[in-house]
């Protein structure tokens, strides 16, 4: 019986695991939001306020866009006339001031929501103005253990800004589509681009899995070790999962988001 049980557990370990020995998961549609009027073709992001116990869903390419608040279960709270106030890429909550921040299309800079009462945002002040990122569509994923920002760069890599000072500080060199088991490959990051959403990485929060990335090519997220740059978990999405080459990607409150342009509704899988 024992014997049985134990045989059970290793295939259990064995089917989760891949050939290289990297995690893997199949994602499962948790939740949605769905903006709430027409305007903007494409979205920014999604951040969930722990104190508000409330998710933002920002639309992008104009400050007049819609910018909807929701409850945990996906209602919207919030007027269908409220307004982005900022062209918003990037989208996060400070846990340090408690507030909501984001970064903007290209040099709209850094700026920073003031909520009223009921956790709605009523005005937008500016943290820093100009271009503080690599490109002017990047999407701005914070970490709030180190006070940081990242943004992927044109070379499929990492750039790193310092949050109290929108300053570049270096570059995390990821390995594209790669586990450690795979370093002797010498495979650059020009071979494997075409396959990622271009605009956006997501910060995790996970050990060792700390960075996101969509291949959409594949369906699947993979989360790259921060430290190393290597890949270490892929997450396979559903076959009908919404999946752009960019923009329309977030992570918030443990949930991977994806943006049905169509339909115009926020997925999140988990």
């Amino acid at each position: 019986m024992r014997k049985t049980f134990l045989l059970a557990i290793s295939a259990v370990l064995f089917i989760s695991l891949s050939t290289s020995g990297q995690e893997t998961k199949e994602l499962k549609k948790v939740l949605e939001l769905k903006i709430p009027r027409a305007g903007g073709a494409h979205a920014a992001n999604v951040a969930w306020h722990p104190v508000q116990k409330k998710y933002y869903a920002a639309m992008a390419g104009n400050k007049d866009f819609c910018l909807g608040v929701f409850n945990t279960s996906g209602k919207l709270l919030s007027d269908t006339a409220l307004k982005t106030q900022f062209d918003v890429r990037g989208l996060w909550y400070n846990p340090a001031n408690g507030n909501l921040q984001m970064n903007g299309y290209n040099d709209s800079g850094w700026g920073e929501y003031k909520l009223n009462s009921k956790g709605i945002p009523t005005e937008v002040k500016i943290l820093f103005s100009k271009l503080h990122q690599p490109d002017e569509q990047s999407v701005g994923a914070f970490n709030p253990k180190e006070k940081v920002i990242y943004f992927v760069n044109d070379e499929g890599n990492i750039s790193k800004y310092d949050l109290t000072t929108s300053k570049y500080i270096d570059d995390i060199e990821l390995h594209l589509a790669q586990t450690e088991e795979d370093e002797d490959l010498l495979a650059d990051n020009y071979d494997y681009l075409e396959n990622y959403n271009s605009t956006t990485v997501v910060y995790t929060g996970l050990a060792g899995a700390e960075l996101g990335l969509l291949n959409y090519s594949d369906l699947t997220i993979e989360l790259y070790n921060i430290k190393t740059g290597y890949k270490t978990r892929t997450l396979s999405l559903p076959d009908d999962a919404p999946v752009n080459d960019f923009l329309n990607f977030a992570f918030s409150n443990g949930i991977y988001w994806l943006f049905d342009t169509e339909e115009r509704i926020w997925m999140g899988y988990k």
